[in-house]
């Protein structure tokens, strides 16, 4: 899967958790740049993501993620 695919999915995936057909992320973007990105959404977004992926992560790599890029390279690490 190419970096380009992991972006197709995970915009799907973003749209969906937080119910706004808008979204796009990019590597920069962060929780601040999505208005209902809050510390409960960033739980119910990990665990959509792992689902799509088929994938998990560990605490640790989660709280490692600084943006939608570090999400990404994660994900290519694991698939």
């Amino acid at each position: 899967m190419t970096r380009e695919e992991v972006f197709e999915k995970l915009n799907e995936v973003f749209q969906d958790v937080f119910d706004d057909e808008e979204i796009t992320v990019n590597d920069e973007t962060t929780a601040d740049d999505i208005e209902d990105w809050d510390s409960l959404e960033h739980i119910n977004l990990i665990v959509a993501v792992e689902n799509c992926f088929g994938i998990k992560f560990n605490m640790g790599e989660v709280t490692t993620m600084k943006n939608v890029g570090a999400m990404v390279d994660l994900i290519l690490s694991r698939i």
